[in-house]
């Protein structure tokens, strides 16, 4: 099961006991938000496997239209936003998320709203260039049932556009920094086991790489196996949990 995949699976509620959580008290949240940050904001509902975004005119500079404002697609996947995210970024956000879902799940409900995610990403802008984005994410549960209802994503054009992308789990009640990306696989793997390891985090198979890459699959199969020979991993999504260990 690819990154996404199991993201996927593990963030949809599909539980009996239905959350009662009103939506319309989210949706102003988000929108507040927009308004107030100028930010794009993103509600994602669990539950319905639906998203609301709603855009402030930083959605102008990254080239994203204001005629649905907000946007009601049927998918808690974004993709008109995601797809604005550099590939790599695109990938560690994912890998991310699936980290910050187990964290919240190992601690005590109460705690959970104390924890969030802050990262800086490259997302393209109007001008098909790309431009350094804060990203913020909040997780909301039901009183109901325990799952997670609600994942609301914020973007912002970030202040500086010089750093290197980063990828934070804060608690921000203490204002501590929980978990920080600290491994650097660039300089581990060659540039085409990169692009291999790309592609197989956003869920292509291997013989969808050889044709993205004009490449036999016998060769992707053995740049699949070198990645987990050099990361010490036992499968591909092992390969991308354990890069941000």
């Amino acid at each position: 099961m690819e990154i996404r995949e199991e993201l996927s699976h593990k963030l949809l509620d599909n539980s009996s006991k239905k959350c009662t959580l009103d939506i319309e008290t989210y949706k102003q949240r988000a929108l507040t938000y927009s308004q107030m940050e100028g930010s794009v904001s993103v509600l994602s509902d669990m539950q319905a496997n639906k998203s609301y975004i709603y855009k402030s005119m930083a959605a102008v500079e990254l080239g994203l239209s204001l005629n649905e404002n907000p946007a009601e697609i049927d998918t808690i996947w974004e993709e008109e936003m995601l797809m604005k995210i550099h590939p790599d970024d695109r990938v560690k956000k994912y890998i991310h998320e699936l980290r910050f879902f187990k964290l919240l799940n190992s601690i005590q409900q109460e705690q959970r709203p104390d924890y969030s995610v802050l990262s800086k990403i490259r997302m393209k802008d109007k001008n098909d260039e790309y431009k350094w984005v804060k990203h913020r994410m909040f997780y909301m549960y039901s009183p109901d049932n325990g799952r997670l209802r609600f994942a609301l994503c914020l973007y912002n054009i970030s202040l500086t556009q010089s750093v290197a992308s980063d990828f934070l789990i804060i608690n921000t009640i203490k204002g501590e920094v929980v978990v920080k990306d600290k491994l650097d696989y660039k300089n581990i793997l060659s540039p085409r086991e990169l692009e291999v390891l790309k592609f197989v985090g956003e869920g292509y198979a291997s013989k969808q790489i050889a044709d993205l890459l004009s490449i036999s699959i016998n060769t992707v199969s053995r740049h699949r196996q070198n990645i987990l020979e050099k990361l010490k991993v036992k499968n591909s999504t092992q390969a991308f949990k354990d890069s941000f260990h």
